[in-house]
């Protein structure tokens, strides 16, 4: 039986999606997952898509009929108002009405974002971040991304790009990044730039594990379970090449509470979940050295997400509850 305001949460990345079905509760309903590939067609993706959901459905005993709505969060950038993704480049998409043409498959609203921004929008209401007014997400994965909570709402900026966190410079003349700047922090501090570093050191001489737990895992990147297997083992290149990039997740941090003033900065990602707490507290010790207030080491809680993975589908449900109470109340 259908509980009231269920919404489908989906949470598209570049190699994969998952969907939760979530009751008016914030109670998880159904969930499923399934692999995207870059090579497909948008159509294929869409049906991908509206079969991902249907799954879930029929796991919380569910039919499409009993969705108010659903509501997604992409990579790249959005126009979220008309549900157009901008630019996806993990995806291969340019100027894609994604949200319309899953209106047409699912026949519920559907209501699109950016997949950093849902991410930090669930942290804030159902995770770390619950009862601050002003929270900053800082998601570390393949890149580095991250969303800004001002006055208990999510700010969006003048046309809708605000969070681009990761393209933060936090060492000038620092390696390329992939959006053609040097020094910032993604290029630095995302897990794509450890792999770099990792292989650079093994390249110049340095012992290192991670080469052969990527061959024996069949992972032709270096994933977090791989740094988490590394770390175990005390290899010195990842502990040394994870260093670092805490470094300069710290100054990050420091760079937002001195610009936007936070209660709260929470860090998501794989690497977040993965290692929790000893992820973490680095990147706050880096933090209080930057720190324009030296009371902010007190105040302000640096924390590691509490979702997960859940994070980006839940907060793509609270998301589109936001939104479409606000057009009800138009």
């Amino acid at each position: 039986m259908a509980r009231r305001g269920t919404i489908a949460g989906i949470d598209l990345g570049g190699t994969s999606m998952k969907v939760l079905i979530v009751d008016g509760r914030d109670s998880i309903l159904g969930e499923a997952r399934a692999i995207t590939r870059r090579s497909r067609k948008p159509a294929d993706i869409l049906g991908e898509i509206a079969g991902t959901v249907d799954e879930a459905l029929a796991v919380a005993g569910l039919k499409r009929r009993d969705l108010v709505a659903a509501s997604i969060g992409a990579p790249g950038s959005i126009d979220r108002h008309r549900g157009v993704v901008h630019e996806a480049p993990n995806l291969g998409w340019s100027e894609f009405p994604l949200g319309p043409q899953l209106e047409r498959r699912l026949r519920v609203p559907v209501l699109v974002d950016n997949d950093v921004n849902v991410g930090t929008v669930g942290e804030h209401v159902l995770g770390a971040g619950a009862g601050a007014d002003h929270m900053v997400g800082i998601f570390v994965g393949t890149g580095i991304g991250g969303g800004i909570i001002a006055n208990g709402r999510l700010y969006e900026g003048s046309v809708g790009g605000a969070g681009e966190i990761g393209h933060t410079v936090v060492l000038a003349d620092g390696p390329m990044c992939s959006c053609g700047h040097r020094g910032c922090v993604e290029a630095l501090a995302s897990r794509w730039a450890m792999e770099r570093d990792v292989r650079a050191a093994i390249k110049a001489g340095r012992k290192s594990i991670v080469l052969d737990l990527m061959k024996k895992k069949g992972k032709p990147r270096m994933t977090s379970s791989i740094i988490n297997s590394a770390l175990k083992r005390n290899d010195r290149v990842m502990r040394d090449v994870l260093k670092r990039a805490q470094y300069y997740l710290g100054i990050l941090a420091a760079n937002a509470v001195n610009l936007l003033d936070p209660e709260c900065i929470v860090i998501g990602g794989g690497i977040a979940t993965r290692l929790g707490e000893r992820f973490v507290a680095p990147i706050r010790e880096a933090a209080a050295d930057y720190f324009l207030r030296d009371t902010d080491a007190q105040r302000i809680r640096i924390v590691p997400g509490r979702l997960g993975d859940d994070a980006g589908a839940l907060g793509a449900v609270v998301l589109a509850r936001q939104r479409l109470g606000r057009m009800q109340s138009t």
